[in-house]
């Protein structure tokens, strides 16, 4: 039997709203609400986008069961568990396991990096001990470490780890990685300036940045797409390129921070060390909001 996708189409890598009191949930209802309303396909709670580097071990926790709670079914909620701590990685992924998420974001570790062989025991010791589907996160501008194909090859061994966010840029190395491991891991664009390019090598959609401001638009994109409107879906992208641009302007989520504040979902507020975005990007950022549409 064929396994089914995590998800076919966009993934908003959301952000979590915060203020200096702590996580603000209002907004955070809100805005997940919101998202589902306009069509998105999952979401991806308390990765890169939503800080939780610097949530404390209780908020992440708590974030996580809230965002399973409010979702309640209606699209698949997937956790981000990735620690440069293995330990760590692993008990978090056991806690959104149990309390229903529906896959785990592992990303590569950061900071003592790792070779190779390191990478496979990490993430097949997280797998072992996880009851849901595992997406492996390759994003080495921010980790200083890489996935290589052959060892993507080995790591889709594991029936747990079904699926890639690839966000290395290199798309030898991504057609490569497809090559062996055909539909052994299913792909998703960690990039969302090469969402159409990805899934022209057989990319199932994007955990995207973008789709936090452009739920409806990043979704659409996909589709079309898998529908055969190849021609439709590269004008998106090439649509909403200058606003892709101006959200990663500055390191990721200070500026879609910036852009969600504007748009009234949450404070514009990031925790140290990253701090709101400068004013100069800010103002490009907003002004290639209005370009599409955006009441800003």
């Amino acid at each position: 039997m064929e396994r089914k996708p995590i998800f076919t189409g966009a993934a908003s890598a959301i952000i979590t709203p915060m203020n200096e009191n702590g996580v603000d949930y209002e907004n955070f209802k809100k805005l997940l609400n919101w998202q589902i309303e306009e069509g998105i396909d999952a979401l991806v709670i308390a990765g890169t986008s939503g800080e939780g580097s610097t949530l404390t071990d209780e908020e992440h926790r708590e974030v996580l069961k809230f965002a399973v709670e409010v979702v309640g079914g209606r699209v698949p909620v997937i956790a981000g568990t990735g620690s440069n701590d293995t330990a760590y990685a692993i008990e978090l992924t056991k806690f959104a396991c149990e309390i229903g998420c529906d896959a785990m974001l592992v990303v590569t570790p950061y900071y003592n990096k790792a070779t190779q062989k390191g990478l496979i025991k990490m993430f097949n010791a997280i797998a072992d001990a996880s009851t849901k589907p595992i997406i492996l996160y390759n994003v080495p501008s921010r980790t200083g470490v890489n996935i290589e194909p052959a060892t993507y090859a080995e790591l889709a061994k594991h029936p747990m780890i079904q699926a890639i966010k690839e966000a290395n840029g290199q798309i030898d190395k991504i057609t490569e990685t497809m090559a062996l491991c055909g539909d052994k891991l299913d792909l998703y664009s960690g990039n969302d300036d090469q969402i159409v390019p990805l899934m022209s090598v057989g990319g199932k959609g994007v955990i995207s940045v973008l789709s936090n401001v452009l739920p409806k638009e990043t979704s659409e994109m996909c589709h079309k797409f898998f529908n055969g409107d190849v021609k439709g879906a590269a004008e998106m992208q090439f649509k909403y390129f200058a606003l892709t641009k101006a959200l990663f302007s500055e390191v990721n989520p200070i500026p879609v921070k910036a852009a969600m504040a504007a748009m009234g979902f949450c404070e514009d507020y990031v925790r140290l060390p990253l701090t709101v975005m400068e004013d100069d990007h800010k103002a490009v950022l907003l002004n290639e909001m209005r370009k599409v549409g955006l009441d800003v």
